[in-house]
């Protein structure tokens, strides 16, 4: 039988090494190609039903085993971020702009090398296992959308998937119940006035007044209308208006993201944006001009399928920590998948401030202790070996 924490360590440097090359060659969403061919070079000779540009740059691998077994799915994303890379280490990003802010590299090498461990161990396997490897994560409309339309998750039962997370410790699983990411939308109102001189503002509409007030009630959404055992968001993160002081503009613009989980909460939400926006145009004569926009859907874990991973990492050796934790307004695209198969998303520590691995996510600095992927690995194993015990 398989000896989980022996295949880790002899396959740790190579695990560190794919990280460690795929954080000096980023690539940002949607521009992921010598990382999809990296990504190819290194299954291509393991006996898997591969396609390729599944959805724009996306890789599913199909290791086959039984057709009376289930068939699991494991994803991780590779797309890297806009970033200059502050760090000085040995595999600072080469790219100039570019940098893998967030953990996509590790998450890769980690599903990388699950799949050479497991393609050697292919008699000894519970299930069938699709290693899906998905591009553009971090930029609307995302790849995994785009993925499952082209068809990743056909002959899939369940799908899982994890992030790597400087926020917890190294031998930490971070797992949550039901949702574990909102809905992540966004919204931009044009506020149209007519334009006049500051010192007679009688001859004026002013859009700057209107804006101000439109914000002030914006406010009101979650505190006066979403039932407070729910939860939402609506922040206002850009309001401009005019380039001279003593100048009223014609126009004024605000921009904003509203994060929900419950369907209902998210069109209660937009609908009231609009009443406001409409309430404006009485009180200022102004017109208003509002752009929602869908951002990722909340993510909403199968309970069954995330008690899963929690037992099978039960007697892990470098998983020494399983914690149930909130859920997050944050967003992340892995919801698609969700939305057509069970499964689970949880978390796995790498951080450690000893070694500058304690950056939050998208920061210039950030980095992992790469010893992290140990229990990242060992649960992307176990997931799987353990599946028929679930």
């Amino acid at each position: 039988m398989m000896d989980i924490t022996k295949e880790i360590e002899a396959r740790y440097e190579d695990m560190v090494a794919i990280r460690r090359h795929m954080h000096m060659y980023p690539e940002v969403s949607f521009q992921e190609e010598n990382t999809k061919q990296y990504i190819y070079d290194q299954i291509r000779d393991l006996g898997f039903d591969i396609r390729r540009d599944v959805g724009g740059n996306g890789i599913v691998a199909r290791l086959h085993v039984d057709d009376n077994f289930p068939t699991i799915g494991l994803r991780a994303d590779f797309d890297a971020l806009p970033i200059q890379d502050g760090k000085d280490v040995p595999y600072r990003s080469q790219i100039d702009g570019a940098m893998h802010a967030c953990g996509h590299d590790a998450h890769t090498a980690m599903l990388i090398t699950a799949a050479r461990i497991l393609s050697d161990h292919k008699e000894e396997l519970p299930v069938n296992v699709v290693f899906i490897h998905q591009h553009a994560e971090e930029m609307l409309p995302g790849g995994a959308r785009a993925m499952v339309e082209d068809g990743a998750l056909d002959g899939i039962d369940y799908v899982f998937g994890q992030h790597v997370s400087s926020n917890y410790p190294v031998g930490t699983l971070s797992y949550t119940y039901d949702y574990a990411y909102a809905n992540a939308d966004s919204f931009n109102i044009i506020i149209q006035g007519q334009g006049g001189h500051g010192a007679e503002p009688h001859d004026a509409i002013d859009p700057v007044v209107a804006a101000a007030s439109l914000i002030q009630q914006l406010q009101s959404i979650v505190s006066r209308t979403v039932d407070p055992l729910k939860s939402a968001v609506v922040t206002v993160g850009t309001f401009n208006s005019g380039s001279v002081f003593n100048v009223i503009p014609d126009t004024a613009e605000i921009r904003g993201t509203v994060r929900t989980f419950e369907r209902e909460v998210k069109e209660q939400v937009q609908n009231r944006i609009e009443n406001i926006a409409r309430g404006i145009e009485s009180s200022f004569g102004v017109q208003c001009t509002v752009e929602y926009s869908d951002g990722y859907p909340a993510l909403l874990n199968d309970n069954a399928q995330v008690g899963h991973v929690v037992s099978a990492v039960r007697d892990a050796a470098y998983v020494k920590t399983a914690e149930e934790n909130p859920p997050s307004m944050g967003g992340e695209d892995f919801s698609y998948f969700l939305q057509n198969r069970p499964g689970a998303y949880v978390y796995t520590g790498v951080g450690n401030s000893e070694l500058g691995a304690d950056y939050p996510h998208h920061h210039p600095k950030f980095d992992i202790d790469e010893s992290g992927m140990k229990a990242g690995l060992e649960t992307l194993l176990r997931t799987i070996m353990e599946f028929d015990n679930a």
